[in-house]
């Protein structure tokens, strides 16, 4: 993978065609009408538990499906998006529907399958969420933007990665500059490659992190005020630490929407509350439940400080077609602004 890597990074270093991205703020395709190309991907990821467990962790392969635009030229001129599930696995609505409709606009999308490349480590949703991490996410993220770094179609200096609930709390992690620094793939010359943007859609605003620079990226955070997963006020203290850590960070809270407002279940009650939690990630990668001092060490800890601060309070869950419009509009205006913007350094 690294032998073809480096000589694909370094044609990053040339002009690359600007991209026209108005078209996407409205209006979307119908994802079953629009005309893209599909194929499966294969990604070389790593399993770290924490992020200071990054170094030593094992190598993973993981699946993925890229959307290509129908006729995407080779010529490095695509831009594209990298998307994570959230803790409920991967569901068409957040897979292969954006991956169509963002293709049938002109953007390449590669949906991560980040559980079921790890059915070793878990099945049950209970089981992957002690077992399956956010920085495994991360590190899942950063393979897909190396992975897309040697399609010849695709423009790797305008990838931007989103992520939905438990993804969304991925894609904010990934834009810390702690993160990226192990993570990130590099350039010949030892740079890094970057995400050129970040989308958090309802991403529980769950860990702070103590070093809060960032790659300089951009983030963009949706989520509904009816939304009981999210915590206003402990968004807006890690919307403050990104800011100060150099990234521009854009907050939309839409009225009357709850969680996966773009999913395929009506309204209703679902899961486990999970308001309570608050973490903190160290410089040296350690991550520390604010409540208890409790550091999170394996599953073990995990299940024991996730247990501390979830309650069996159930939150509300629902589609809702109007702000789906809405985001799809907020989210296409962020992808048009990145996708025009130089390279992030």
């Amino acid at each position: 993978m690294l032998a073809r890597l480096l000589p694909l990074l370094a044609l990053l270093a040339l002009p690359m065609p600007a991209h026209a991205a108005a078209h996407l703020v409205s209006p979307w395709p119908n994802a079953a009408q629009a005309e893209v190309r599909s194929e499966a991907a294969r990604l070389q990821s790593r399993d770290p538990f924490t992020p200071g467990d990054v170094a030593g962790a094992p190598a993973r392969a993981v699946g993925a499906q890229l959307y290509l635009p129908l006729h995407a030229a080779p010529d490095h001129s695509t831009p594209a998006v990298v998307l994570l599930h959230g803790s409920g696995g991967l569901i068409a609505e957040r897979g292969e529907r954006y991956g169509r409709e963002l293709a049938g606009m002109g953007v390449a999308v590669l949906v991560v399958e980040t559980y079921d490349s790890r059915r070793d480590m878990a099945t049950s949703f209970i089981e992957r969420v002690l077992n399956i991490t956010e920085t495994m996410f991360v590190a899942d993220a950063y393979a897909g933007l190396a992975y897309l770094a040697t399609r010849p179609e695709i423009d790797a200096r305008h990838v931007v990665l989103a992520g939905f609930s438990y993804g969304g709390m991925a894609a904010t992690y990934a834009l810390y500059a702690q993160m990226a620094d192990q993570l990130a793939p590099r350039y010949p010359d030892g740079r890094r490659l970057l995400f050129a943007g970040h989308v958090a859609f309802y991403g529980p605003c769950v860990a702070r992190f103590r070093d809060s620079r960032t790659t300089g990226a951009p983030l963009l955070m949706l989520y509904g005020q009816q939304d009981e997963l999210m915590v206003p006020a402990r968004c807006e203290e890690i919307a403050d630490d990104l800011r100060r850590g150099g990234s521009q960070v854009t907050v939309i809270a839409y009225p009357g929407a709850v969680h996966q407002w773009d999913g395929a279940m009506p309204r209703g009650m679902i899961g486990r509350h999970l308001g309570d939690c608050s973490f903190m990630v160290e410089p040296n990668g350690s991550v520390v439940d604010r409540r208890t001092g409790l550091r999170m060490s394996g599953p073990f800890t995990r299940k024991l400080i996730l247990g501390l601060c979830t309650t069996s309070q159930p939150y509300p869950i629902g589609r809702d077609e109007a702000v789906r419009m809405q985001s799809n509009r907020d989210f296409g205006a962020f992808l048009a602004r990145v996708f025009a913007a130089p390279p992030v350094r």
